[in-house]
């Protein structure tokens, strides 16, 4: 039966070194040399001085840090998730499970595909086509902050 008198303990005894030590006067280390020394050890991704593999590989291209992200939306999945004059938006694409997550999301319209419904949509950025496409068919497009770095707002 458990009881808590009798419960083996969950920590381990730390290594000691010297005397007194399980394990005698090396503790497991071997003798002398780097890794017997308090602290000592090789660092991560060491080659023992050959020029190490991160710094042979050429390092290649730019990452932009500063880039927004955009979750894209095709016409197609618009026209086939809302009904005629509903209002597009990220709170209702939510809802229609075209987009996942809980933060906020910066969303584009792409011209993929065709619709027939007129819709209000408000996204932050729509292409030409596609504000055309939506415009044709009675709807309305209102774009809703300029983003950093995005050029097809226009």
């Amino acid at each position: 039966m458990l009881q808590l008198n009798t419960l083996d303990s969950l920590c381990k005894d730390r290594k000691r070194r010297g005397r007194g030590g399980s394990r005698g006067g090396t503790s497991g280390r071997g003798h002398k040399g780097q890794l017997a020394r308090s602290g000592g050890g090789v660092r991560a991704c060491f080659e023992g001085g050959q020029m190490p593999l991160s710094r042979r590989l050429p390092r290649r291209g730019f990452t932009n840090r500063f880039r927004t992200e955009f979750h894209i939306l095709s016409l197609s999945d618009l026209d086939r998730a809302f009904n005629a004059g509903d209002v597009v938006n990220a709170q209702a694409l939510r809802d229609k499970g075209l987009v996942k997550g809980k933060g906020d999301v910066a969303l584009k319209v792409l011209a993929n595909g065709t619709i027939s419904k007129a819709l209000v949509v408000e996204v932050h950025a729509c292409t030409g086509a596609a504000r055309q496409s939506i415009e044709r068919a009675g709807g309305s497009v209102t774009l809703l902050k300029e983003m950093s770095g995005d050029s097809t707002t226009a």
